[in-house]
């Protein structure tokens, strides 16, 4: 039966409720985008040829997890719902449901993806110089999708009920031994041997596995406000269609979001590894900002979430329009401090490449502009999201990405013979339009319709 309890995410002041979610999450996905850094300085003391070799793998490596990634979200979705109607018996349920579906999603994926690096690096034109890194990059990276998902699940049941710090000190402790790891599996010491582009894989993969059996252990002992069980891990048809209804359009977003990164770096890699390697320098770049931009949008999902299981309709709405306002500004300034350290950030990364410095600088400046609507498109995904609307989320994307910036990038690139800047311009003009498009859907006022007719998931069977 449901227990009556006050909910700070359902009252007060809305600001100081979305920075309590935002500002934790996302400083837990920046330390989670330091993975990607961290490989990123230590392999660019090794070359350019590193470098390429794991920016080439990362946007299949990326796809992979996408594919799961909806699992996820709608376990955001699900448990900030039923935690807004004070359910702890399905708050509990829901969440055992959804480390059950991840756990055997992320089998399945590892076992695929280590199977298909070779020929997957084949298709995305990895050349002679690079493709033999690359393939044992993924290969390494692909046995640690069980581990990785694990955490990613815990990480969004806490954050679907508000309990966004404990993730945050796990990602530290793994981020700061990763760190530590990885210029020794690279270069090596003492008895154990350096693997070179791999052995950054190989860091990773043990302090993912670190951080979900942390996430597992806290899960299971249920002192943090979830506590899951075995006996509530089987296969539960009513739940399988609220997780895919939710989750289905979710993983096809962040697919479509992957696969543009991937025939992106398709037509990157026809102008060779100095400019693969540019990319792989300004995409990380840009990840500073998706990153903090994603975390603004998960807490938007769960705030409107557990405001929408309140039945706080107009509450719900407000929380996206503060969420707007800060996204739209916020990165606008983040933007216009991108443009001015492009520069010395580049050559942070590689220091003795003038023609990756000068490229990689151009396209995160180039870029800077439009950060405003990056972000902005974020959280109104977030509020589609969290009133359980992920096929708006999914069409803005696939507007964004395949309809504006993948052909764009080819045309101007190609056909007009731009070269790379026409790569690099074809990402503020997709930003653009795909913001624009979010805000003017959500003003239509359509997301608030339906979820005014859906109240029938607050009823689940008990």
């Amino acid at each position: 039966m449901s227990t009556t309890k006050k909910n700070k995410f359902t009252e007060g002041k809305i600001i100081s409720s979305l920075l309590s979610l935002a500002l934790p999450i996302i400083f837990a996905n920046i330390l989670q985008s330091a993975y990607q850094l961290i490989d990123t300085f230590w392999l660019g003391r090794l070359g350019a040829d590193a470098v390429a070799a794991v920016s080439l793998s990362f946007p299949l490596l990326f796809l992979v997890l996408s594919i799961g990634s909806g699992l996820t979200l709608a376990g955001t979705v699900m448990v900030a719902r039923y935690q807004g109607a004070n359910n702890q018996k399905m708050v509990d349920f829901s969440s055992s449901q959804s480390v059950f579906l991840i756990f055997l999603t992320s089998i399945v994926l590892a076992i695929v993806s280590y199977f298909a690096a070779e020929p997957l690096m084949t298709i995305i034109g990895a050349g002679p110089d690079i493709i033999d890194d690359s393939i044992t990059y993924f290969k390494v990276s692909s046995l640690g999708f069980v581990f990785l998902f694990i955490f990613f699940i815990f990480q969004s049941l806490m954050r679907g009920i508000g309990k966004v710090m404990l993730p945050v000190y796990i990602v530290l402790f793994t981020v700061i031994l990763n760190a530590g790891l990885d210029p020794l599996f690279i270069y090596g010491y003492g008895p154990i041997p350096g693997y070179g582009v791999a052995g950054a894989a190989v860091s990773s993969v043990i302090t993912q596995a670190i951080a979900a059996t942390i996430g597992l252990v806290i899960l299971f002992r249920g002192r943090q406000g979830i506590k899951v069980s075995l006996a509530s891990m089987y296969f539960n048809m009513e739940n399988l269609r609220k997780t895919f209804r939710i989750g289905f359009p979710a993983s096809i977003e962040q697919s479509t979001r992957a696969l543009g990164m991937t025939f992106m770096m398709v037509i990157v890699t026809s102008f060779g590894s100095d400019i693969v390697a540019a990319y792989g320098i300004g995409a990380r770049m840009l990840s500073f900002i998706v990153v903090p931009a994603l975390g603004l949008g998960i807490a938007t999902t769960s705030l409107v979430g557990q405001n929408i299981g309140a039945l706080k309709i107009k509450r719900a709405e407000n929380v996206a329009k503060l969420s707007a306002k800060v996204a739209f500004f916020g990165f606008t300034g983040l933007g216009v401090i991108m443009f001015l350290v492009a520069e010395p950030l580049t050559a942070f990364f590689i220091p003795d490449d003038p023609m990756v410095i000068k490229e990689g600088a151009l396209f995160i400046k180039i870029m800077s502009a439009s950060f405003g609507f990056l972000g902005l498109q974020q959280v109104m995904n977030g509020t589609f999201n969290g009133a359980g609307f992920t096929k708006a989320s999914m069409f803005i994307s696939i507007l964004g990405l395949w309809v504006v910036r993948f052909p764009l990038a080819y045309i101007l690139s190609n056909t007009l013979a731009m070269g790379p800047v026409g790569i690099w311009w074809s990402f503020p003009i997709s930003n653009l339009i795909a913001g624009t498009a979010a805000f003017i859907y959500f003003k239509t006022g359509y997301w608030k319709k339906r979820v005014i007719r859906d109240r029938s998931f607050l009823t689940a069977h008990e």
